[in-house]
């Protein structure tokens, strides 16, 4: 039951920072998503097979310390953004800084309201995790994830141009540092949720 309340926040968590990249490109002058259907929080508009389901299922029945996952990613095109220089990178991290949002508001309740059952802090905790999890893992710089994009808006062109042309072997190259190097990610986690909920 545990693992079905992990998938449900994985799910609901990507698809709100999907929406979120959506959202801002869409204030920024971009309707792509829009006009595709994804300005939603409908998570049906979003799922996505192997990152939304598969890849987590296996994660938590394989016993790995931590759950990560995506939804399909919101398209946009840049060059209707407003902001041509960092139009991208604000697009970008508006993805990450939702989760951290998220992580936030239940982890301050988590935090502040500590007459809830040990159950529902722990579900609560689950939350927090998982947003933190969420948030950290896009910021690395592999291309696709959003930290790739937030720090080629910062390259010149040239050296951003080759960058970001590996997004074609990106999904592999994530795989690979979710098997190799995932683990380096929960220290991180570890300590932004005591900074958050305290202990």
């Amino acid at each position: 039951m545990l693992q079905i309340f992990e998938i449900i926040i994985l799910i609901f968590s990507a698809v709100i920072h999907e929406y979120m990249h959506g959202f801002v490109a869409f204030q920024m002058g971009d309707s792509t998503a829009k006009d595709a259907g994804r300005l939603t929080l409908n998570p049906i508009a979003h799922l996505e097979w192997f990152g939304s389901l598969f890849l987590p299922l296996v994660m938590i029945f394989t016993g790995m310390p931590f759950i990560f996952g995506w939804a399909k990613p919101v398209p946009y095109n840049p060059y209707n953004l407003r902001d041509r220089k960092y139009g991208d990178a604000k697009v970008a991290i508006a993805g990450p800084l939702a989760n951290l949002i998220i992580a936030l508001v239940f982890g301050l309740i988590l935090r502040f309201l500590p007459f809830f059952s040990m159950t529902f802090a722990g579900l609560l905790s689950i939350i927090v995790y998982i947003n933190l999890v969420l948030m950290l893992f896009n910021l690395v710089p592999i291309p696709p994830l959003d930290g790739s994009k937030i720090l080629a808006a910062f390259l010149p062109p040239a050296v951003r141009a080759k960058y970001l042309s590996l997004d074609r072997t990106g999904f592999i190259l994530v795989i690979i540092f979710i098997l190799l190097a995932g683990n380096w990610i929960m220290p991180a986690v570890d300590w932004m949720f005591r900074i958050i909920v305290g202990g």
